[in-house]
């Protein structure tokens, strides 16, 4: 089915992630000296003529990720709205089609069996990172949202103009007796490049920033002390911010497992940097015997992230006994 919410623009399948469509995206969000004047006609008609469907020149999108383009935001730095500032919002909680993850069938609300547990991590477009999340063995349910910002009950609309202070970010409900915490924070590091502050690749905003919203003081320390650690394996400054879980909103229907749905996109702008965070002595003694790595060697070997296009991978979760 080729279906899709009358905002989207489609395009034909684009199996490559250096198609011409991308490419053009990639030039629509790259800061430039270049007058602003001189681009937004030049590259409203460019995408007019020489892609399928058409754009409005009025608002300007991507026609690869139909997220929306401010050629003025080009050239201003990215910065969060204060409390007083960002967006009213709404009282009134987005609605969701279904409960049911599209590729694990699973709630994707809680209440979650007694026995899961929560995380929410940000590494930029939260289409990329949820897939990344929901192929990992012991994962129970995943979904994409916005979170660490003052609007509530925001929009995608309104989380991408910059004035809400949300980022994008992925719920991840768990299995802790089949996948430690500790191996989430490894796909966490090794899924992006945390070094970028205010943007990921090809996009920058202040909801496209590296965060982990923790749930527990363990939580916290594992992530604190997998940051340092990265950071020393990385050789510069990390900039993800590790703060308290608080309000979770849930993104539109159409997010939710976007790359597993008929007609979608296959855009993903991480920038995985090819290093990993191997083995335990990152973990802090004290914590190191309850939350050793579960998941095997082998997984990583064979599905962990890579230099490049990150969403090549099946749409299907790994199994342990595949492994």
């Amino acid at each position: 089915s080729t279906d899709a919410p009358a905002h989207f623009v489609l395009l034909p399948p684009a199996p490559q992630c250096t198609s011409p469509v991308h490419k053009i995206s990639l030039l629509l969000r790259r800061r430039t000296a270049l007058s602003h004047a001189f681009f937004t006609p030049l590259l409203s008609t460019l995408l007019k003529t020489t892609l399928p469907g058409s754009v409005s020149s009025v608002s300007l999108r991507s026609s690869f990720t139909n997220r929306p383009l401010s050629m003025f935001g080009m050239f201003k730095k990215p910065e969060l709205p204060t409390a007083a500032t960002a967006l009213k919002g709404r009282d009134e909680e987005m609605k969701l089609g279904s409960n049911k993850h599209f590729v694990l069938s699973n709630p994707i609300k809680g209440p979650f069996p007694e026995n899961m547990e929560v995380v929410v991590f940000g590494t930029g477009c939260f289409w990329g990172t949820e897939k990344g999340f929901w192929r990992m063995p012991g994962v129970y349910s995943t979904a994409v949202g916005y979170a660490a910002g003052f609007t509530p009950n925001p929009t995608y609309e309104e989380v991408c103009s910059g004035r809400t202070g949300h980022n994008e970010v992925v719920h991840v409900a768990y299995d802790p007796s089949i996948v430690s915490f500790s191996d989430l924070l490894r796909l966490f590091w090794e899924s992006h490049d945390p070094s970028q502050g205010m943007g990921q690749g090809n996009d920058s905003g202040t909801q496209y920033r590296s965060g982990i919203y923790f749930y527990s003081e363990e939580q916290k320390v594992l992530a604190e002390a997998s940051k340092k650690a990265y950071e020393a394996l990385l050789k510069r400054k990390i900039t993800t911010e590790i703060i308290p879980a608080g309000p979770f909103y849930y993104a539109e229907e159409y997010h939710q497992q976007y790359l597993a749905k008929p007609g979608s996109r296959p855009y993903c702008s991480a920038q995985p940097q090819g290093i990993s965070l191997e083995g335990v002595e990152w973990i802090p003694e004290e914590l190191r015997s309850k939350y050793a790595p579960k998941i095997p060697a082998t997984y990583w070997s064979q599905h962990a992230p890579r230099p490049g296009c990150t969403i090549k991978f099946d749409n299907k979760q790994v199994s342990l006994s595949s492994l």
